[in-house]
């Protein structure tokens, strides 16, 4: 079914060339008129003549054969199995594609400019150019909000915060000891700039408190997921570098530096002064102790413990991890000593996705 109106904004009718161009492909088979609107987009089950669905997965073929859809963004490969009355829009990357399409439908609100009465905003506190800071929010002294940011209903941005432009910080979220690049996005309840997990045990068993007085850096385009928290560096800082996403339930302890593009995935945990290079991918429930060293296109499969630095581009699954497929052997090892088969259904599993 179509997006709801009453929660996303909506966008266009859109141009058949638009369309196309927006997802980076061409048209094949038979001749379409490029002025041909359409209003949205729908998966393949639902979409209608007006509308753009995609295919990303040879699973659904069969969805592609009884599409309805007005157009429909594949792989170059299943071009000729779009059923009759449907454009097939060939791209290298259908998924891609159709994420750029989806956002031209449906973009992100703009901000509304203004401060809502009820906010609560210091009086040397910068606001830029049309923000929108949100009811019961507040904005600590000595912040600066960069322009076009929006600060939603109980969010709080701590003395001294920098934002760059562009940034959305979402209902009830929070960040201080924080300087953040443009684009960067906080969802609800996401924490950042806490302090971080440091303290001296005296004899007696009693815990002190290490002063944490490092600081959050963010680079542009990180986005922050819904109830994931960021700890302050204890004298470094915490670094998340450009376009990394954190999912929701994410813990990034103390002193952690992220490369470029790093993906973590839900319930995954950082620990203190671990390193990841760029592109790294940490996948859900996987804990990484501290002090690592995680090199660039490593993927840390599912429920991983690791224990051990990762080299470049290696793929680990297991606690603790192994490399993928040494990990497969053993299973395969273990099913056959217990009288389980020959362990082929464990072995061919294929550790490529389970790190992913």
């Amino acid at each position: 079914m179509p997006a709801d109106p009453r929660f996303f904004l909506r966008a266009g009718p859109f141009s058949l060339a638009a369309v196309v161009e927006a997802a980076g492909g061409t048209v094949r088979g038979a001749p379409a008129d490029p002025a041909r609107l359409f209003v949205g987009v729908a998966p393949l089950q639902s979409a209608g003549p007006d509308e753009v669905s995609f295919l990303d997965n040879r699973r659904y073929a069969e969805a592609l054969r009884a599409t309805r859809a007005g157009a429909v963004i594949l792989h170059p490969d299943m071009a000729d199995r779009v059923p009759a009355g449907t454009i097939a829009i060939a791209a290298a990357a259908p998924y891609l594609g159709y994420a750029r399409v989806a956002a031209m439908f449906h973009p992100e609100p703009p901000p509304r400019p203004g401060i809502h009465p009820t906010a609560v905003v210091a009086a040397d506190a910068e606001i830029g150019e049309g923000c929108e800071i949100g009811p019961y929010a507040v904005v600590g002294a000595g912040a600066r909000i960069g322009p076009g940011s929006v600060i939603g209903p109980h969010a709080v941005v701590g003395p001294g915060v920098v934002l760059g432009a562009g940034c959305r910080i979402h209902a009830h979220a929070s960040i201080s000891h924080c300087l953040a690049g443009d684009r960067v996005v906080l969802h609800p309840g996401a924490r950042v700039g806490n302090e971080g997990f440091g303290f001296a045990t005296t004899a007696a068993g009693e815990h002190v408190t290490m002063p944490q007085l490092g600081r959050v850096i963010l680079g542009e385009g990180v986005e922050i997921g819904a109830n994931s928290t960021v700890d302050r560096g204890s004298g470094h800082d915490t670094v998340l570098g450009p376009g990394t996403r954190l999912d929701n339930l994410v813990q990034i302890g103390h002193n952690v530096r992220t490369g470029r593009g790093c993906v973590i995935v839900a319930q995954a945990g950082v620990s203190g002064s671990t390193t990841l290079g760029d592109f790294v991918v940490v996948a859900a429930q996987a804990g990484l102790v501290g002090h690592l060293s995680i090199g660039s296109r490593a993927r840390v499969g599912a429920q991983a413990g690791v224990i051990n630095d990762v080299p470049p581009g290696a793929d680990v699954l297991g606690s603790p991890a192994w490399p993928v497929r040494e990990f497969w052997r053993a299973v395969a090892r273990l099913r056959r000593l217990a009288g389980g088969g020959d362990g082929k259904a464990a072995a061919g599993t294929g550790g490529g996705e389970e790190a992913g």
